[in-house]
């Protein structure tokens, strides 16, 4: 799957060293920019590996004849999830930082540079630093809200412009494929933090992101966004908890428009969620449709059930 390539790098002893991991479906524009950008960083990346979930719009053609020093892995088929391609992607990868990048960003020139200056002053605790993610309709509450613009740490990152130490994320088994897609960047730090590490936001980093703010909506959305949290929970969350988060998130996080809360700050996956509920056709019945297949997935996540009591571990509504 992968086209060989007589500029495949080689590993190096380097510990700033970076690899940036991108999947790709169908945005051969976006990816245009995006790459386009990454040659433009003042510190450049020292491999690109781009896994392509075989696009139909011409892609990975494009890569191979306008980026050849991509080192591209095209899918035989275009079923698979998120969560598998970006993997494929971090096994691919041969350097100690990565980069995790959706295929619609456009980083600032200084993006690297920046992001490995911060990393040589954080201790090796820190595993993952999360860049501040500007997205079209983010409304200005969200933006210049203080604990978006404010160095913290958290219980998630933003997939689609974070980077992390190649070691850590190998050590907590990369992102549960079951997971397909959605929900799997929370679901992985809960890992991490379950091992020592730790996942900080850096603001002063900014990644811009094609995709609009907000859960994504439509059936499909809805659908993995519901039995992912389930299976996410069914994982870290002491039982007690798990029905209490459920019934402030109806009663309470539902119910709401909590827009100025320091919670919905670090929930961008859940803001939008009562909207797209009630907003697409059936959608009731597609969270039903959901939480039922969520525990008959339950034995998958029982195996893997490991309650997370780290001091960064929060619940979405928290």
């Amino acid at each position: 799957m992968s086209d060989p390539s007589p500029n495949d790098p080689k590993p190096s002893d380097n510990p700033w060293a970076m690899s940036a991991v991108i999947s790709s479906w169908n945005k051969i524009e976006d990816v245009r920019k995006n790459l386009d950008a990454i040659r433009k960083q003042t510190v450049p990346f020292d491999e690109v590996v781009l896994v392509d979930n075989a696009s139909s719009d011409g892609t990975a053609e494009m890569v191979r004849k306008e980026y050849p020093e991509v080192k591209l892995v095209v899918m035989p088929h275009s079923k698979y999830g998120a969560c598998e391609t970006f993997n494929l992607g971090f096994s691919t990868a041969q350097y100690p930082l990565i980069a995790i990048l959706d295929d619609d960003v456009v980083l600032e020139p200084d993006w690297v540079e920046k992001i490995v200056a911060k990393f040589k002053t954080e201790p090796e605790t820190t595993a993952i630093l999360s860049t501040k993610v500007v997205e079209p309709e983010m409304p200005d509450w969200y933006k210049d809200h203080p604990e978006v613009n404010r160095e913290r740490y958290m219980a998630t990152f933003r997939g689609c412009g974070s980077v992390g130490r190649r070691e850590v994320l190998e050590k907590a088994g990369y992102y549960d494929e079951k997971f397909f897609i959605y929900g799997n960047e929370r679901d992985l730090t809960s890992r991490i933090l379950n091992l020592g590490y730790r996942v900080k936001q850096y603001p002063e980093v900014v990644t811009f992101h094609g995709t609009p703010f907000g859960m994504k909506m439509g059936k499909r959305s809805l659908y993995f966004h519901v039995r992912n949290l389930w299976w996410y929970l069914f994982k870290y969350v002491a039982f007690t908890d798990i029905v209490k988060f459920w019934f402030r998130m109806v009663f309470g996080g539902l119910a709401k428009n909590k827009k100025k809360s320091d919670e919905r700050a670090d929930g961008v996956g859940s803001i939008g969620a009562a909207k797209n509920v009630f907003g697409t056709k059936g959608g009731v019945w597609i969270v039903f449709k959901a939480t039922f297949h969520a525990f008959l997935g339950l034995g998958h996540c029982l195996k893997q059930r490991h309650v997370c009591r780290a001091e960064d571990f929060t619940l979405p509504d928290h």
